[in-house]
C-alpha cells in the first residue's frame, strides 16, 4: 500500500457518486482514511447504508444519500444537503457507471440509453448541480472513465460512446471552470480485480487469464491502486494538473481494439 501523509485531507469534503461499491467505494474509503468526510451516493439505499456503516465502524467520517444520478433534482438535493452540513465541497467524483456485454444488433435502444444516461447524463448532473457549492479555488472533479473512450471494444458500443462523452465533458469543465480554480481530471482504470465490471466481462478463470495475457504487466489491477492515483490527483502535488486523463491500466490500453467473448 502506498503511504501518504496522515490527515492529508483533514477538513475536506468528498462527494462520490457510485461510491457504495467497487472502485468508488475504495476511493471513498481511502479519502476517509486520510481525514476527509466521504459522502457516498448510490441508487440502492440498503447498499449505501451498509457502506456508510462500515466506514463509521472504523471511526471514519462518512454519510450517504440514496439517489439516481439520472435524476438531476435528486443529485442536487444530495449535494445541497452535503453543503449545508459541511460547507464548500472539495472533491466530487463521478464514478457511477453501467455496463453489460451486447452486440449493437442485439442491443435495445433502451439498453443503449441506460448506459448513456448513467455515465454521461449522470456525470453532467453531478457536476452541474455541484458547481455553485464547490470550494473555489481548490475543488477537484474526478471522472472515472475507461479505455473504451480511446479504442473500440466489440460488444461494448454503449460504453465506448458513454466514456468518450464523459472524458470530453470533463475536459470542457477544465476549460470553463479553470478560471475559478476548479480542476477536472479523468482516471482510466484497466481490468481491476474484484469489481462488477470484471465479474460481468470476465466471469470465468479462463476469461481472466486471457485479460491478463493481453495486459503488458500481466495481472489485474487493484482497487487500491486506483484509489492511490485519486489521492495524488486531489493532493497539492497535482495542483497544476487539469484537463488530463490518467491511465492506471497495467498497459492494457496499449494493446489495440478488443473482441469480447459473449460467453467467456
Amino acid at each position: 500500500m502506498t503511504v501518504f501523509v496522515d490527515n492529508l485531507f483533514a477538513g475536506k469534503t468528498a462527494f462520490f457518486t457510485g461510491g457504495t461499491s467497487g472502485i468508488g467505494l475504495a476511493i471513498a474509503t481511502r479519502f476517509a482514511e486520510l481525514g476527509a468526510r466521504s459522502v457516498l451516493v448510490g441508487r440502492n439505499e440498503e447498499k449505501m447504508t451498509a457502506a456508510v456503516e462500515a466506514l463509521l465502524a472504523r471511526g471514519l467520517a462518512a454519510s450517504g444519500h440514496a439517489c439516481d444520478v439520472r435524476q438531476y433534482g435528486a443529485v442536487e438535493e444530495a449535494l445541497q444537503q452535503t453543503h449545508a452540513e459541511h460547507g464548500p465541497i472539495d472533491f466530487v467524483f463521478a464514478a457511477a457507471a453501467g455496463n453489460f456485454p451486447a452486440p449493437v444488433a442485439g442491443m435495445s435502444a433502451n439498453g443503449f440509453k441506460a448506459v448513456i444516461d448513467i455515465d454521461v447524463l449522470g456525470t453532467f448532473n453531478t457536476y452541474r448541480a455541484a458547481h455553485a457549492l464547490l470550494r473555489k479555488p481548490g475543488a477537484v472533479l474526478v471522472s472515472i472513465s475507461a479505455n473504451h473512450a480511446h479504442q473500440p471494444f466489440a460488444l461494448q458500443a454503449h460504453v465506448c460512446a458513454a466514456k468518450a462523452g464523459v472524458e470530453l465533458l470533463t475536459q470542457t469543465l477544465a476549460l470553463e471552470w479553470g478560471p475559478d480554480g476548479v480542476r477536472a481530471v479523468c482516471i482510466v482504470p484497466g481490468p481491476i480485480d474484484d469489481t462488477e465490471g470484471m465479474r460481468r466481462l470476465a466471469p470465468t478463470e479462463a476469461a481472466r487469464r486471457v485479460v491478463c495475457e493481453h495486459t503488458p504487466l500481466g495481472r489485474l489491477g487493484t482497487k487500491q491502486e486506483i484509489a492511490d492515483l485519486a489521492v495524488f490527483l486531489c493532493s497539492p502535488a497535482a495542483a497544476y494538473i487539469t484537463g488530463a486523463t490518467f491511465r492506471c491500466d497495467g498497459g492494457s490500453g496499449l494493446t489495440g481494439p478488443r473482441m469480447l467473448d459473449p460467453q467467456p
